[in-house]
């Protein structure tokens, strides 16, 4: 049998797997609260797994080893700026979402949460939110459908887009189908796939090479440089890099698994399966880079694509199965990603913009369907925006991260923690947060590279600085709010 064979053999069985866990997710969905949220009833490991999952994407397996096998270990701040800043998200932000937004209307989305806490009987406010996030999201789930089609493209020499087509076709199906528990229950298992290849790729690796020693020496015969963390770092390059670090308590579909878990209390455990997971993952990521600098760099000549390192090196030293199931979990962290893109977005169009102005009670099945109604447009929006395959539609995810980050972390992180928050305040952070975003985006240069900064940094310190400024001069106190405010405190030291 040919390696060809056996690679299709893994993905099948993959694929197979995905599925079949979506239609047993979907005997355990009732409503819509269950199809968009699991009806808060979430393992502390499987939400943990699951943030992780949906967070990384194929940035993990390919875009972060490909940094660092190009340019060294001065790649891997923007490892260090997003372990802080999952670590905060999960401490600071996790046990008082979740108790805050049961205690406040039961909410099941980050808009709608918004407009109950604020007591915003307008409707603005949720559906300013709610448009930020189905307009971020649709993009961002479109460039992933791209990295679907160019996956099947490189490793298979499949058509682009008959490739885009299964990944998003799989993907769509077993969300669709089961909802928020089988995007977080087939989240467990990709999470799983890809912190076992990146623990096992780089092991197997240096024992290749002999040892780390013989790894670290090779490296240093190509260039000494690339072990150093500051070599040909600017201040603007760390800056930006740790600011990724930020972006996390804005990431909706991540705040959603925080809001999913079964008690405030289990975010602690909950946080060190993810915390734990992330430094295993990442690290693994980056050693996978270095064992390739002294593979290939010193051995078989220079990769001609940097991402395809962790490809190169699973054919190079595993069975064409094990290769094919380490090329499973590179297609595992797009398609959680995907997933959990279209479960927010769909929540999004359903729940904070179609409920916010229509006055018909939705019966529990017709939530449900109206739910899936969601994720099937959002999922024809994205294929239609992936189809003309943009070289520039994966720089967007950076760029949305930003968006999210700045447009709807302070406003989130105040909400749990500041009283005086009001609804014109959140308003005008969130406009504030979103506009920066673009202009800094658009501009570069500047005294001192000022504006090569990653936009989410000013945009971020702007929409807090805008967001508690209106809301000082809007107040005005309110006893529901005030309670409810205590009772989320109590809530999650219960």
């Amino acid at each position: 049998m040919d390696v060809t064979a056996w690679q299709a053999i893994a993905m099948i069985i993959y694929f197979v797997a995905m599925v079949w866990i979506g239609f047993a997710a979907n005997a355990r969905t009732e409503d819509l609260d269950d199809y968009m949220l699991g009806g808060r009833r979430l393992h502390p490991a499987v939400s943990a797994l699951s943030a992780g999952a949906s967070d990384m994407s194929g940035w993990l397996l390919m875009g972060l080893p490909g940094a660092v096998y190009a340019a060294g270990l001065v790649e891997a701040w923007i490892a260090v700026g997003l372990t802080v800043g999952a670590w905060l998200n999960w401490k600071v932000v996790a046990p008082r979402l979740r108790a805050y937004t049961e205690v406040s209307g039961d909410s099941i989305t980050i808009p709608s949460f918004l407009g109950s806490r604020l007591r915003d009987r307008s409707h603005v406010l949720r559906m300013v939110a709610g448009v930020v996030i189905l307009v971020f999201f649709t993009f961002y789930v479109s460039s992933g459908m791209v990295a679907g089609g160019t996956f099947f493209e490189t490793s298979f020499g499949m058509n682009y887009y008959v490739g885009m087509v299964l990944v998003a076709g799989i993907t769509v199906l077993y969300t669709l189908v089961g909802g928020f528990l089988a995007v977080s229950w087939t989240d467990v298992v990709q999470g799983t796939m890809m912190v076992l290849a990146l623990v096992a790729l780089p092991i197997v690796g240096i024992l290749h090479l002999g040892g780390p020693g013989e790894m670290v020496a090779a490296i240093r015969s190509v260039d000494p440089a690339l072990l150093t963390l500051g070599s040909g770092a600017t201040v603007v390059g760390i800056v930006s890099a740790l600011a990724w670090g930020l972006g996390y308590v804005g990431q909706p579909h991540i705040l959603v698994r925080f809001m999913a878990l079964r008690a405030p209390r289990e975010a602690a455990e909950a946080r060190r399966i993810g915390i734990g997971w992330m430094v295993l993952a990442c690290t693994g990521a980056i050693v996978t880079a270095l064992v390739g600098i002294a593979v290939f760099q010193h051995d078989e000549g220079a990769l001609a694509n940097p991402e395809g390192v962790f490809i190169a090196l699973g054919q190079l030293l595993f069975h064409p199965l094990i290769a094919g199931f380490m090329l499973a979990a590179i297609l595992a962290a797009v398609m959680s990603t995907i997933s959990s893109q279209l479960l927010v977005t769909s929540s999004a169009l359903v729940e904070d913009i179609y409920r916010a102005f229509s006055r018909r009670q939705l019966s529990p099945a017709g939530g449900v369907w109206l739910g899936r109604t969601g994720v099937l447009v959002v999922s024809v929006v994205a294929a239609i925006l992936a189809w003309g395959r943009s070289d520039t539609i994966l720089g967007l995810v950076a760029f949305a991260w930003a968006g999210f980050g700045a447009g709807l972390g302070p406003v989130v992180v105040l909400a749990l923690y500041w009283r005086r928050l009001t609804t014109a305040g959140a308003v005008a952070g969130m406009v504030t947060g979103s506009v920066t975003v673009f202009a800094w985006n658009a501009l570069e240069g500047g005294p001192g590279g000022i504006f090569d900064v990653y936009e989410i940094l000013p945009a971020f310190l702007l929409n807090l600085v805008v967001t508690v400024a209106v809301s000082l001069a809007t107040y005005r106190s309110n006893p529901d709010i005030e309670e409810e405010f205590d009772a989320a405190v109590a809530h999650v030291r219960s």
